[in-house]
């Protein structure tokens, strides 16, 4: 990946890079349609193991969205959280502070049924917090997608002290 142009505010701690993965709740997915970008939002669980981090999606079966991941399964992905917009004293000093984490992977469509479910479950862990069990019947109607994450990089963006 190409390296930070701010490495001063590069994330370099797993802590504080897991921080920003339990609390953002939306991953924008990026994909290649043929010559043309293609971004989604979803909600998303991980897992990190062993210095590994994967993400689990989950969605319609059908789809752009699919279509283009079995067509071309090198995706980019990009999440934040704690934005807080500052003002400064001319109109070049106002901003946003946040977290962000960002990265590349290859996608891979589950269509083993007990993947499905710990990957269901992963996402549930992910957005509240909370356990959950899935039956077959559930995990067999959603898609799921893996994602074997190959690098990242995450930052931090401060309020500047006045």
């Amino acid at each position: 990946m190409n390296g930070m142009t701010r490495r001063e505010r590069q994330i370099t701690d797993i802590d504080e890079i897991i921080k920003i993965l339990d609390t953002s709740k939306v991953l924008h997915l990026g994909m290649v349609d043929g010559d043309e970008p293609y971004v989604v939002p979803m909600n998303y669980g991980y897992t990190y193991e062993d210095g590994k981090l994967t993400l689990w999606l989950h969605g319609a079966r059908q789809g752009r969205k699919m279509d283009v991941m079995r067509k071309n399964p090198k995706v980019f992905f990009e999440m934040e959280c704690g934005l807080e917009p500052f003002e400064g004293e001319v109109a070049c000093k106002y901003g946003l502070a946040y977290s962000s984490l960002m990265g590349r992977g290859i996608a891979e469509i589950i269509e083993d049924v007990e993947t499905k479910k710990d990957a269901l479950s992963f996402l549930m862990k992910t957005q509240t917090g909370k356990d959950f069990g899935f039956e077959d019947k559930m995990a067999s109607v959603v898609g799921v997608i893996k994602i074997d994450v190959l690098d990242f990089t995450a930052k931090h963006r401060p309020i500047p002290k006045k």
